[in-house]
């Protein structure tokens, strides 16, 4: 994320991981932590419909839902439910019907999560004709997720999970041209309609940043490697300080967004991640400039905030001859903890 030439891909990425949330802590192995985000980056601004047809017999997925445990006379009912609640329909979309049809059309697949394979076992498979949302028929996985994807409350529920996420987490009403941005299940036009629509230059929206996407944004705009920092593995520490480590989200259910971010322990524990990193960045760009309001220009500019408060400016002029000082607070500030 801190070095990727495309930057939007890897940021599609993360929200991605964020959405499918599956958790190293239950599967225990590297290898299909890691096939499952390359599918993620593969597929991160393609159609949705692919994506959700290659998660759904996700190795790392699979095992974190339980859905290897999942066989014909005892089908377990977490993927099934999951599936529908969090990543394709969402709540009320559903019923509980549903959740048992959709459960029996699941069975009969297998895990190797040392390999992060998946395999399919027909003798463990419900092959029974089922009935859930509309629909009749004998299905599988794959099929399973192409027909729930041709859901209209599909194409809202991923509009609006876009939109709380990069827009606001109080008001996720979607207008018509967004939602139509996704009729065909398109990501990258979904994502350009919300990067156009009126709701993203709206004052009264505002996220702030998670501890990674702080991390990250800070190490994009001081050219920092992290893997190159001396005593690297304390990020790892930092940001579970701060609450959040890729590929350990707390829950099915992700990461927390927006406010949950603003507290007292979260601020304590970024302060002292950006003393860490500040020891290490070369900062002789701004040494070279006059100790002046030039220097909070500066800042404003390379961290990409339109404007500074007149209370955050009279703090940054209490440091204008200690430019490691100035960075501090420049990454510290609410105009920059908190996405205008």
């Amino acid at each position: 994320m801190a070095l990727a030439d495309h930057g939007l891909n890897e940021r599609m990425t993360w929200f991605w991981h964020g959405h499918w949330a599956t958790a190293l802590a239950k599967v225990e192995y590297a290898l299909p932590m890691f096939i499952q985000n390359q599918l993620l980056r593969e597929s991160a601004l393609g159609n949705f419909k692919d994506q959700a047809r290659a998660m759904i017999v996700d190795s790392a997925l699979l095992y974190w839902l339980d859905g290897d445990s999942n066989y014909v006379g005892s089908p377990n009912e977490n993927l099934a439910r999951e599936f529908m609640e969090l990543f394709t329909l969402g709540v009320g979309a559903y019923s509980e019907q549903d959740v048992q049809a959709i459960s029996r059309a699941l069975t009969g697949y297998n895990t190797v999560r040392s390999a992060g394979t998946v395999s399919f076992n027909p003798k463990r498979h419900d092959n029974s004709t089922l009935s859930f949302l509309g629909t009749t028929g004998v299905f599988d996985a794959p099929a399973v997720s192409d027909y729930l994807t041709t859901l209209p409350a599909n194409q809202d529920f991923i509009a609006k999970r876009i939109m709380f996420r990069f827009i606001s987490s109080t008001d996720t009403l979607i207008d018509a041209n967004t939602r139509a941005s996704f009729s065909d299940r398109d990501i990258l036009q979904l994502v350009q309609a919300v990067a156009t629509s009126s709701a993203i230059s709206d004052p009264t929206h505002s996220q702030s940043k998670s501890p990674v996407e702080w991390f990250v944004s800070v190490c994009r705009a001081l050219a920092i490697t992290p893997s190159k920092l001396q005593h690297s593995e304390y990020v790892i520490r930092y940001l579970a300080s701060m609450g959040q480590v890729p590929f350990d989200p707390p829950n099915v259910g992700g990461w927390p967004t927006d406010e949950a971010w603003l507290n007292i322990s979260s601020m304590q524990a970024r302060l002292a991640f950006s003393k860490f990193l500040l020891g290490q960045v070369n900062l002789s760009s701004m040494v070279s400039l006059p100790k002046t309001d030039a220097r909070i220009q500066y800042l404003a500019d390379l961290f990409g905030v339109a404007e500074w408060s007149s209370r955050t400016k009279s703090v940054f002029r209490t440091a204008l001859s200690d430019p490691s000082q100035l960075v501090l607070i420049a990454i510290n500030a609410p105009e920059y903890v908190v996405n205008a």
